[in-house]
């Protein structure tokens, strides 16, 4: 079974800095594009970021230069170092991957459970 799971979120200061992790784990051949969103309680989910499996990457305007996305495929993981952070980027971050089943050969979407991010002084 394929899980996505994410990590590195906290409370930090507006001008700080995280770096938020997600494993892709289980049985499976390899993962593709991958996505991070976030959302706030009463909106909707915003995506924040993409890598694809070339390493192509793009960001939302409102992060941009701020943000960065990357992956360490030995690792399974996709990393976002977010910088001066602001109360705005408040949010549950998620990530989301296609992911190419071992089992079926096959792609699959999935989405991890979220990491808290929390900027306030």
């Amino acid at each position: 079974q394929v899980q996505l799971v994410e990590s590195g979120g906290g409370s930090v200061q507006p001008g700080g800095s995280l770096r938020l992790s997600c494993v892709v784990s289980g049985i499976f051949f390899t993962f593709d594009d991958v996505n991070w969103y976030r959302q706030t309680l009463g909106k909707q989910r915003e995506w924040v970021a993409q890598i694809s499996s070339r390493g192509s990457t793009r960001s939302a305007a409102a992060v941009a230069g701020r943000f960065t996305i990357s992956r360490d495929n030995p690792k399974n993981t996709v990393y976002l170092q977010m910088n001066s952070l602001k109360p705005g980027d408040t949010a549950v971050y998620y990530c989301n991957a296609d992911v190419l089943l071992s089992e079926t050969g096959t792609s699959r979407n999935y989405w991890g459970q979220g990491t808290q991010v929390t900027v306030s002084s």
